[in-house]
């Protein structure tokens, strides 16, 4: 389970990287206008929300599965979250999903989210070819660490937005996995750019591909009502609990 909980983990830097973008000094950017107004325009601080998370787990070769659904709230007292519903392995769900919510509200209490930041201190950025409509920007991080990413942000020109990150974590969490390669799509809620979704995959030495997935269904961002989010109704005889913390 320690694995689960290494890869797993890699979702508090989705966080982060919505939170403290902007670089504290421009002679290491390129000189290109769209990652110029991404790092300008993007916050320097935690943005408050309130957001209805549904979290999933699986790994065919342990024959592990589970999912949660699950209240999280940012604001100037820190992160909270309750869990509404939840189904499946209950290892999964206690020493992956909460133990990810646990770290990122300590995470949060710490002050922790510029180590994940996309700022010139933790990457390099450099312009690479792009087959879409899309801005790719190359990202190479300055040290091995498992909430960096090595890999690509993708930028909608010409107002800069953040629309997704993909690639490989640049520090694997354990011996055991081989690579674990995320996808991190972002939505603008409110005048911000807001993580919207991550999928994860590992690939273990001796159990083969586990995935993480994890998405964000916004109540609120930066005191602005976004959206009504609606729980999943718990499926009738299923495990379903309730916990707040």
């Amino acid at each position: 389970m320690a694995r689960w909980v290494g890869f797993a983990l890699v979702a508090l830097s989705g966080a982060a990287a919505a939170a403290s973008l902007r670089a504290s000094t421009g002679a290491e950017i390129p000189a290109l206008p769209v990652l110029e107004r991404f790092l300008a325009e993007t916050p320097t601080e935690d943005v408050p929300y309130r957001a209805l998370r549904h979290l999933e787990a699986s790994a065919p070769h342990l024959v592990s599965r589970a999912w949660m659904d699950v209240w999280t709230e940012l604001d100037a007292g820190g992160m909270r979250y309750e869990v509404i519903a939840e189904d499946g392995s209950d290892s999964v769900r206690t020493r992956v999903f909460r133990a990810v919510l646990d770290a990122e509200r300590e995470a949060v209490r710490r002050g922790a989210a510029k180590s994940a930041a996309l700022t010139p201190a933790n990457y390099t950025f450099e312009r690479r070819p792009s087959d879409s409509d899309l801005a790719s920007i190359a990202i190479k991080p300055r040290r091995r660490d498992m909430l960096l990413v090595d890999g690509s942000l993708f930028l909608r020109p010409p107002d800069g937005e953040l629309v997704r990150i993909e690639g490989r974590l640049a520090r694997t969490p354990s011996f055991f996995i081989r690579r674990v390669d995320i996808v991190r799509r972002y939505r603008r809620l409110g005048g911000i750019s807001m993580p919207v979704a991550l999928e994860s995959v590992a690939h273990l030495l001796l159990a083969g591909r586990a995935t993480f997935e994890m998405t964000y269904d916004y109540e609120s961002v930066n005191g602005q009502r976004v959206g009504h989010p609606q729980p999943r109704a718990a499926a009738e005889g299923d495990s379903s609990s309730r916990r707040s913390r």
